[in-house]
């Protein structure tokens, strides 16, 4: 795949998970411009207020998992990461067990251990627990990421992507995070392990050379 496809199914995915909060806020301003009733100023600018700080956490988020945030070679602290995943997820029925041992990742570490949180949280379609951990031992570095609900949905592209076995041709927005967690882990002679158990759980391990 070409670095302007890649480029552009990022794109796309971006702009898919920002056209929601960013269109809610066009319309509250929209309806702000014509409302005159109080009581329903009031709640125009709580969704206002909603909207923008949705559209807040998914840039943070994205900036990280995504962008070029730091510097390509640069070490981010895991509290910064930390916040940023909590407020990615704070809007739904996700919990977050943030549990890593080590407190900085190089940041091509980081933008798979992120990538993977993103896409075992969306397999969670009514809400469940996420623990993120992170290990740095025996020259290797280990980073889980387990989620358990009551109902757990992962696409067979999405796996194929994680693992290596789509081909390119066949990636799209919906699957680029997961192709670029895996090219990432391929270029640091690493892997990206898949487990899941009866539909309730599921686990995501990447293992990279430290």
């Amino acid at each position: 795949m070409g670095n302007i496809d890649f480029a552009a199914l990022l794109c796309s995915r971006l702009c898919h998970d920002l056209v929601s909060p960013v269109g809610a806020i066009a319309n509250g301003i929209e309806i702000l411009g014509v409302e005159d009733d109080e009581f329903m100023r009031g709640e125009v600018i709580k969704l206002l207020e909603q909207s923008a700080r949705q559209t807040s956490n998914r840039l943070q988020f994205f900036r990280l998992a995504f962008g070029a945030a730091g510097g390509f070679d640069s070490v981010i602290p895991l509290d910064e990461a930390e916040k940023a995943v909590r407020s990615f997820f704070s809007e739904g029925k996700v919990t977050l067990n943030w549990q890593p041992d080590v407190r900085e990742l190089e940041k091509g570490a980081l933008k798979i251990l992120l990538n993977m949180t993103l896409l075992a949280g969306e397999t969670l379609i009514r809400g469940g627990d996420l623990t993120v951990t992170a290990v740095n031992a025996d020259g290797q570095v280990t980073m889980d990421v387990v989620a358990n609900g009551e109902r757990i949905i992962i696409q067979d592209k999405m796996v194929q992507a994680l693992t290596g076995e789509l081909p390119e041709d066949a990636i799209d927005p919906k699957t680029v995070p997961a192709f670029l967690a895996r090219q990432v882990a391929a270029e640091k002679g690493g892997r990206i392990e898949y487990q899941a158990e009866g539909g309730t759980s599921l686990r995501l391990r990447a293992v990279l050379s430290a």
